[in-house]
Parts: C-alpha cells; sequence; structure tokens
C-alpha cells in the first residue's frame, strides 16, 4: 500500500539534455524549428491529397493518413518536451498525464508501422498485378486497412502501457528523456521489471519483425516484377515510386528497433534519448520530403496548388 501511495502522489520530470540554459536554449530552438516542419510539412502532402482528386488514389490515400498520423504522433511528445527544455527540467507531468502520453505515442507509433507495410502491399498490388489493382485496392478494403491499422496500434498500447503503470515508482521522479518512453520510465520502478521488459520485448518483436518481414516480401516480389518489365521508363518509374517508401521504412524501423529490440542490459539512456530524436523529431520532417522529391505527381500537383496563391 505504501508503494502505491508514494505511486499516486508522486510527479515525473524530464532530464534536461543540458545543465547550461544557453545550450538548453539552442536545443529548444532545434526543436522547436523541426516541429513546426514537421507539421507544415506532413499537413501539406494531407491538404495536397484531399483537394486534388487525381490523387484520390489507394497510394495517395494511405500517404495522407501516414501524414496525420505522423502529425498526431509528433504533437503527442513535443509540446512537453518543449516545455521541459525551457524550463530546464522543472516542468512536471503527472503519472496520468506520463501514461497518457506513452499510450498515444505507442499507439500512434504502432500504426504507424502497420501503415507502412499495408502501403508496401498497395505497391506490391500495384506493380505485380495491374490489371487487377482496382478490383483488389477497393475503397472500403483501404479503409479497412487503415482502421486495421489503428486498431492493431490500440490493442498493442493499452495492455502495455496497463503493465507499465501498475508497477509502484518511488523516490527518484526524473525520468532520463524528454517523454515518457517505456524504458526509460521502468528504470523509475522500484520493483523487479523482468517481466515488463520481456513482455515490451516480446511486444516489440512482433510490431517491428512481422511488419517488417510483410514488406520485405512485398519488395522482393516487387524487385523481382520490377526487373522483367522491357520498358527502361516504366523500370525507372517503379522503382522511383518504391525507393521513397523504403528510405522512410528504413528509417523508422531501423531506429525503433535499436530503443525497443537491444537488451536491457546494453540500453543506454543517453542514446537511447538521442535516436528517439530521430524518429520522433527528424523523421517526420523526412517523410514528406522524400515522397515529395521523389514523386512527379506529388510535385506537380503542390506546383499547380502555389501558382494558385
Amino acid at each position: 500500500m505504501e508503494g502505491i501511495n508514494q505511486t499516486a502522489e508522486i510527479g515525473f520530470f524530464f532530464r534536461p539534455f543540458s545543465p547550461d540554459p544557453k545550450i538548453q536554449r539552442v536545443i529548444f530552438m532545434a526543436f522547436l524549428v523541426m516541429y513546426l516542419t514537421s507539421l507544415g510539412g506532413n499537413a501539406t502532402i494531407a491538404v495536397i491529397v484531399q483537394i486534388h482528386r487525381s490523387l484520390h488514389t489507394p497510394m495517395y490515400f494511405f500517404l495522407a493518413n501516414l501524414a496525420v498520423l505522423e502529425i498526431l504522433y509528433t504533437s503527442s511528445i513535443a509540446p512537453l518536451a518543449l516545455a521541459s527544455l525551457l524550463s530546464m527540467g522543472k516542468t512536471p507531468i503527472s503519472i496520468t498525464g506520463c501514461g497518457a502520453q506513452m499510450f498515444f505515442f505507442v499507439f500512434l507509433g504502432g500504426a504507424d508501422c502497420v501503415l507502412l507495410a499495408v502501403m508496401a502491399y498497395d505497391r506490391f498490388i500495384a506493380i505485380c498485378h495491374p490489371l487487377r489493382y482496382t478490383l483488389i485496392m477497393s475503397w472500403p478494403l483501404c479503409v479497412e486497412l487503415l482502421a486495421g491499422s489503428l486498431v492493431l496500434g490500440f490493442l498493442l498500447s493499452l495492455p502495455l502501457t496497463i503493465l507499465i503503470f501498475r508497477l509502484p515508482f518511488c523516490h527518484n521522479s526524473e525520468i532520463y528523456h524528454f517523454y515518457c518512453d517505456m524504458p526509460a520510465v521502468m528504470r523509475l520502478a522500484c520493483a523487479d521489471t523482468r517481466v515488463h521488459q520481456t513482455a515490451l520485448y516480446v511486444v516489440s518483436f512482433m510490431v517491428l519483425s512481422i511488419p517488417l518481414s510483410l514488406i520485405s516480401t512485398s519488395y522482393v516480389l516487387i524487385v523481382a516484377a520490377i526487373l522483367r518489365i522491357q520498358s527502361t521508363e516504366g523500370r525507372r518509374r517503379a522503382f522511383s515510386t518504391c525507393s521513397s517508401h523504403i528510405l522512410v521504412v528504413l528509417l523508422q524501423y531501423g531506429c525503433t528497433s535499436f530503443i525497443y529490440l537491444s537488451p536491457h542490459s546494453s540500453y543506454s539512456p543517453e542514446m537511447g534519448r538521442v535516436v528517439s530524436v530521430v524518429y520522433t523529431f527528424i523523421t517526420p520532417i523526412l517523410n514528406p520530403l522524400i515522397y515529395s522529391m521523389r514523386n512527379k505527381e506529388l510535385k506537380d500537383a503542390l506546383r499547380k496548388t502555389l501558382r494558385k496563391f
């Protein structure tokens, strides 16, 4: 009971990146610029896809929803991280607030990973079965696949968040991170967390390995199909369409695998915090850049929209 009472009253704080206020302000400005750039880039993709009827296809439907997920995903972390940077780590977050942030981060991140696998399936059908594409990738199926991504993210996030926040947290309330990440929060528990670490590892392995296996299989079949295309222009367009998606997958899955699939004994809080910056702030910026630079239809739609202004 004493442990539960201590947990109920505890408030968490995020450890500053540096004890020097000037360095903290520089990091704050960098985070703010990255966050606003991410919001602007992803919102632009979502709006462009919405207003141009030529982009009302399954591929761009998934891309627009990925952009919305990225906005929500980053926004679940950025405001509190920015406030903590400005206050030198003195901005408190309640245990309920920390749990809510963790839930939405894992929910949206899990949905993001599943949606990337759905997008690989969409490209597989488009390139390997072009004549049956519109028949297979019907709008009801697209909506079901998107809803399935969200449901899977929810079902993965809720049990893990509840499991971790049933732990008692005592004494040390400083999280060695800039948001309520699962490994960082578990390090504050004054109880045996081996079961929780195992559960986190198993769930992370499933969330990352199963979609990645589907993506890898899809792209092996896609590459085989592209190599059979006689036209050089056709091969170039097919590779261009798929390469942007592969770059996003490598960034997303590479960073998250490093954090959640590394052995607990080798987990470095400092390295974990640095790598987390990549997939919480940098990857959401790169996604719209990668897709827009390597996609002719999206670039043309953006140019048409800008000419109107």
